[in-house]
């Protein structure tokens, strides 16, 4: 799809917005029914993970280049799991760890103001250093500010400028509540208000598109599968990242090549009908995580377990483990969580 040039950029990154929950939703929310019409369906990267998603949008890259593999993820240097997006310490630099120069430091380099606007949270936070660097940060709180503030960009920089928006709301409801239930609705309801209030002030060469990281699946507790109840497929296994809807599975350091195909085989054998189940050689080779930099293999599970049923995966042995509470799901390949809006308004739209 092509846009036309314009002087000011705005991408708005809803989190948790499938085009499939969107289009289910389209009467609680004229302004973005308005652009769906003309709407492209895009593809988000895999794993359909908040992390790897974001990244991969202000990179321009695949996770096997930019490196941020999942939702937690295989740290090799440090021998420990991860979470990427609140879990990050002095051990892993987000300057490092995330690969490849994002988009804001492109386009800084080039003359254009470079912005991102969100909670005050998330300011200062690894995931931020990881995959917004380059961007000057403006703190605002309401969404309905966030995007006021970033329609404002295009009033106020004497340079072209690219600005980002983050919008966890959709997310934070469909995890909680389910994206079936009243409260995401509601979300819905405030992002389209919060647009329908933006949009008529966006200067005439400023553009906005609208889209997310990744869509979401109800999955109800009885529909969990808790694998520790089978101890013949964790022989060997020293880490367990991923998410519940996309295991990644790291053998301890030593363990044989028969040992590993036959946990394998194990995971096929039993999970192989209602989940994709590949080793690691196996889905770079299928390409999907994308080209996979050498220093960034390891960081991959050895098996990996996408689920392709309305399951998701729990090891009931974790303690305090809130996981078990979300409802709304993603992290895997199926056409619910993979498929994301491209909607356009302002200058994009003409």
């Amino acid at each position: 799809m092509s846009l036309p040039p314009v002087r000011h950029a705005v991408v708005l990154l809803v989190d948790g917005m499938g085009a499939h929950n969107l289009k289910a939703r389209l009467g609680h929310a004229r302004t973005l029914a308005g652009a769906f019409s003309k709407a492209a369906v895009i593809q988000s990267g895999f794993p359909t993970t908040t992390a790897a998603a974001i990244a991969g949008l202000t990179t321009g890259q695949r996770a096997g280049q930019h490196g941020l593999v999942g939702y937690s993820a295989f740290d090799p240097v440090n021998d420990r799991v991860f979470q990427q997006l609140s879990g990050w310490d002095s051990r892993t630099d987000p300057a490092t760890w995330q690969r490849v120069p994002t988009i804001f430091e492109l386009a800084s380099k080039r003359g254009f103001t470079a912005v991102t606007v969100g909670a005050a949270r998330y300011r200062d936070s690894g995931f931020t250093k990881a995959v917004l660097r380059g961007a000057r940060y403006i703190v605002a709180g309401s969404l309905a500010e966030r995007v006021r503030a970033a329609v404002e960009v295009g009033h106020t920089s004497d340079q072209p400028s690219l600005t980002y928006v983050y919008a966890p709301e959709l997310d934070m409801a469909g995890h909680a509540n389910g994206w079936q239930s009243p409260q995401w609705t509601h979300a819905l309801e405030a992002l389209d208000a919060a647009l329908a209030a933006s949009v008529p002030l966006m200067a005439p060469d400023q553009g906005l598109l609208v889209t997310a990281d990744h869509g979401m699946i109800d999955i109800p507790r009885e529909s969990h599968v808790l694998f520790d109840s089978a101890p013949e497929l964790l022989e060997g296994i020293a880490h367990i990242a991923g998410e519940p809807r996309c295991l990644q599975l790291h053998f301890h350091t030593g363990v044989d090549a028969d040992l590993r195909s036959a946990v394998l085989e194990r995971w096929r054998e039993s999970e192989g009908s209602r989940a994709w189940v590949a080793s690691r050689d196996e889905a770079i080779d299928a390409g999907w995580f994308g080209e996979v930099a050498p220093d960034v293999v390891a960081r991959i599970g050895d098996i990996i377990v996408a689920a392709r049923k309305a399951i998701a995966y729990y090891d009931s042995r974790a303690a305090n483990d809130k996981g078990r509470n979300m409802i709304g799901q993603h992290g895997s390949w199926s056409d619910e969580e993979l498929r994301v809006p491209l909607l356009r308004y302002g200058a994009f739209a003409l």
